[in-house]
């Protein structure tokens, strides 16, 4: 007679094995008994109160991922106030005012999504402004799509780089394309705002804008200059291209007279 443990163990080795089909119903029974998170019947993430709440709380690299799960996500995630709380939200601005062409635009909120505006006035020079707003030379080139320092001449503002991010904190900030830098920004004001009506008509100066772009495309390659060359020699002939290459053939052969070309 053997003692208690003897026994619960011969009952143990005389207990039948489970068998791998019955291995195979159980693991199949408890994967169908749980609800996948992504699945499209799961009612908390196609709630519109409830992902919205938690798209408030997501970075805006998040929510743009957000928008490609499925029609729903993509119909919050694209709600105008959702994406400029997500926005602003790292930066504490104030307010965010316009509307981007580009749906892209709500993908990136880093600073070098921010500018500042500044308008042209007499005795600028790249340099001058880089010493002003303690930024590097090539960087407000670079922002602006100047190939040399000569572009200054034919615009009325450049962008301008950001080097402290504290200037955006309770500051608004207008949604805005540059044609010259080729570029939307969130400009920033230093000085009052935007001009009047700025954004009323849009629509009409960007049509003004594609036609001188042009305009600029054909006096460039007449010439056989960059940009902002062209740009500067529209300017100063109130953008007439006749009168810009006869002014750019008057230098060209002063150049060559004084051996400077």
């Amino acid at each position: 007679m053997g003692c208690c443990g003897d026994e619960e163990e011969d009952n143990l080795l005389h207990q039948p094995l489970i068998s791998s089909e019955n291995l195979e119903i159980t693991a199949k029974t408890t994967v169908e008994s749980t609800i996948s998170p992504m699945n499209s019947h799961f009612s908390a993430l196609i709630c519109r109160d409830i992902l919205r709440i938690i798209f408030q709380k997501l970075p805006i690299a998040d929510i743009a991922r957000a928008a490609c799960v499925c029609r729903t996500w993509g119909s919050v995630a694209s709600d105008r106030d959702i994406q400029t709380t997500s926005f602003k939200a790292p930066w504490k601005l104030k307010e965010i005012v316009g509307d981007p062409i580009s749906g892209s635009f709500w993908r990136d909120n880093s600073l070098n999504k921010f500018a500042i505006s500044h308008r042209i006035r007499s005795g600028d020079s790249v340099a001058s402004l880089a010493v002003k707003y303690s930024v590097q030379v090539m960087d407000i080139k670079r922002l602006n799509n100047m190939m040399s320092d000569h572009g200054i001449y034919s615009r009325e503002r450049l962008l301008i780089p950001l080097s402290n991010p504290d200037i955006l904190i309770n500051s608004i900030c207008y949604i805005e394309l540059d044609v010259y830098a080729n570029r939307e920004a969130a400009v920033l004001y230093l000085e009052g705002g935007p001009p009047e009506n700025k954004f009323s008509c849009s629509t009409s100066r960007a049509t003004s804008e594609l036609a001188k772009k042009r305009v600029i495309e054909s006096v460039r390659r007449s010439l056989q200059v960059d940009d902002e060359i062209a740009r500067y020699y529209l300017s100063i002939t109130d953008g007439d291209p006749r009168s810009a290459l006869s002014e750019f053939s008057e230098d060209l052969s002063w150049e060559r007279q004084t051996g400077l070309a």
